[in-house]
């Protein structure tokens, strides 16, 4: 009996017993080691934009959107307490501090900037690491030799490398970039108005996925790649939609400022699996773009065709 007795006070100690560190611990999302954020969704001249008497631009004279930055991705490896910016904008002061905030260690520049090409929206913002502003010490900048000559040869980008705010990193089409040992960055030519420099797309690879950042680009079918092909071979595609269609910009000459349409990548698109498409982030948006208003018939038929509208300070792991 005695004997009885000590087996059912170990039975009911134990059955009383807190399993709480268990299942919180169980519960608790894993951390991910790399993590993509979108700064940015917007083209080049912002919304709303420099002389636009639209609809779409009017009240937010008025009311700015504190979301419609332009197009910038930033990326963390939280385990190596390194950051980087994809994008130098005319919005990377407050840029440059949401990525801070999801990475504690950053000391207010990140450890590398990469730019696509040079129009307005992808590099200007490097005159925030100047005398005038932050005054940057060696802030490594990743361009192609084109653009790195660029800013090497033009006022005011020139002061920014004599005084050492920034130190340009060389890189070349189809090089891997190793930047940790959790991240690296493969750029790639894509077709587009280079006047002063390349245009480039970047593959951004994480330690368990994988993403596609093309923002800028004239149309799929000028590209020596099969972008469907591409997009099977990643987990995320941040694509450009700079414009939802041809209506839209009948105010200017599509042939000076090609891009592919939205409706356009979605008919190239239809036939893909739903696990491909649902890959789709569409970005880049001019002010005029219906994508930017979520309630819009635009943004519903993207969503119900299986692909992704891109929204600021999205999070994907990688």
């Amino acid at each position: 009996m005695k004997h009885y007795l000590i087996v059912l006070a170990i039975f009911l100690g134990a059955c009383n017993e807190k399993p709480s560190e268990k299942i919180d611990a169980q519960s608790q999302p894993e951390q991910t080691s790399v993590s993509l954020y979108i700064l940015g969704t917007v083209q080049d001249g912002g919304s709303p934009h420099i002389g636009c008497q639209k609809s779409c631009c009017t009240g937010l004279f008025n009311n700015p959107d504190p979301t419609r930055k332009v197009v910038s991705l930033g990326m963390v490896d939280h385990q190596n307490k390194k950051s980087y910016l994809f994008e130098a904008t005319p919005d990377m002061p407050a840029q440059l501090k949401f990525l801070k905030e999801h990475d504690q260690g950053n000391k207010g520049t990140p450890d590398g900037i990469f730019v696509t090409h040079a129009h307005i929206g992808h590099y200007t913002g490097l005159m925030y690491l100047g005398r005038e502003a932050l005054g940057g010490k060696n802030v490594p900048v990743y361009a192609m030799p084109r653009m790195k000559e660029f800013l090497e040869t033009n006022g005011p980008w020139e002061q920014l490398v004599s005084l050492s705010n920034i130190d340009i990193q060389t890189i070349q089409n189809e090089i891997k970039i190793q930047l940790t040992d959790n991240l690296a960055v493969i750029p790639f030519t894509v077709p587009h108005r280079d006047e002063y420099s390349e245009t480039v797309g970047y593959k951004i690879i994480g330690p368990n996925k994988t993403a596609l950042f093309i923002p800028d680009i004239d149309k799929w079918s000028k590209w020596e790649k099969d972008i469907v092909k591409e997009i099977r071979s990643v987990d995320f595609a941040f694509l450009d939609a700079t414009f939802f269609d041809g209506p839209e910009i009948n105010s200017r000459n599509i042939a000076e400022i090609p891009h592919p349409f939205v409706v356009e990548s979605m008919e190239l698109f239809k036939n893909m699996p739903e696990t491909e498409k649902s890959k789709v982030h569409f970005i880049h948006f001019n002010h005029t773009n219906a994508l930017l208003n979520q309630n819009s018939e635009s943004y519903e038929k993207v969503l119900e065709a299986g692909f992704h509208v891109s929204t600021f300070d999205q999070e994907f792991n990688l």
